[in-house]
């Protein structure tokens, strides 16, 4: 257990004290003070290694089974004894515009709070150390962790929204750019990995906004009555990320839109380029294909000028044809 259990500490009116090594006595020693609570930080945990902290902390079974497998949607479970709240930390990597997301669980209950974490992306160990730094939350128990996890994780949401809005723009910018965002497929599939991004972003977000909603309301047990103005301040900050998201949705589609369109146009051009070009050939074309029918009575077959009248004209009409072709912009 040493290597999943990432930090334990007791903590009484807002300051961490010493306690014993284990988390059995540990939370036996929380209970007994009345003041005090504890909280465990575990990563990654097997369901062995899980079984012992859910009979001493009588967790539900239930809950236990989503914090072991991982993949769950944001979401917040009210039991006889405990409180699970799920969330779902993002990470934006700019060198590979990808957005990856962890999970972290929490479970609160009368005198403990147990976090779980899956993946890279999380906000523990600095929450931790803000909470630790600020008494005034702190004191307020296991609510204090479960408001400063949430609003870390929510504060990552606008910290990734507001990078991934930067390099939305510059994409937006090669697209418009005169050259068009340069090869065709390249730009599209540029478009399509951000939509992707965005749909992953958006199934981290969109589904947290009801657990915070019933947090900053009232009926939930275990919830400290002075933490639900801090929730619903989350709550506001939610939205936010929500709203960005919604915008990237539509910025993305208009940029695929335009995109296409700029092919479309492109096309269009290239096409009267073609037949422009086309039908210049085709009259020196038509002309030499008469005079190479070999027959006897031709207009000007046995004249001294007729080859050469025959290229002038040809030459004439080709001119004529560029010439006419460029004033309408085909060329």
């Amino acid at each position: 257990m040493r290597c999943v259990i990432v930090d334990c500490a007791i903590y009484r009116n807002g300051r961490r004290t010493e306690g014993p090594a284990d988390f059995s006595d540990a939370l036996a020693q929380a209970r007994a003070e009345g003041d005090a609570f504890l909280w465990i930080g575990l990563h990654e945990p097997t369901e062995k290694e899980f079984d012992l902290v859910m009979s001493e902390f009588g967790l539900h079974p239930l809950a236990v089974e989503d914090a072991l497998k991982a993949h769950q949607r944001p979401k917040l479970e009210v039991y006889d004894d405990s409180l699970f709240l799920v969330l779902k930390p993002v990470m934006y990597d700019d060198d590979t515009d990808d957005v990856t997301t962890g999970e972290l669980m929490v479970f609160v209950g009368d005198s403990f709070v147990v976090t779980v974490r899956h993946g890279e992306g999380s906000p523990l160990a600095d929450v931790r150390q803000r909470l630790e730094a600020d008494r005034e939350v702190l004191k307020h128990g296991p609510t204090a962790v479960m408001y400063a996890v949430s609003d870390a994780v929510v504060d990552d949401y606008i910290d990734v929204a507001s990078e991934l809005q930067l390099d939305l723009e510059a994409l937006e910018a090669d697209v418009f750019a005169p050259t068009g965002g340069g090869d065709t497929g390249t730009t599209a599939a540029r478009i399509y990995h951000f939509k992707r991004q965005v749909v992953e972003f958006r199934r981290a977000v969109g589904p947290l906004a009801e657990p915070m909603a019933r947090l900053s309301g009232t009926g939930v047990p275990f919830v400290h009555d002075d933490a639900r103005p801090f929730f619903r301040d989350v709550s506001d900050h939610l939205m936010r990320a929500a709203e960005y998201i919604e915008g990237f949705d539509r910025l993305l589609s208009d940029i695929l839109s335009a995109h296409l369109a700029q092919m479309g146009v492109r096309q269009n051009n290239d096409m009267r380029k073609i037949s422009a070009w086309a039908a210049m050939i085709a009259v020196p074309t038509a002309i030499a294909g008469i005079y190479g029918m070999n027959f006897e009575h031709m207009p000007e077959l046995r004249t001294v000028w007729g080859y050469p009248a025959a290229v002038g004209l040809m030459a004439v009409v080709v001119i004529g044809l560029y010439r006419l072709f460029k004033r309408r912009g085909w060329l």
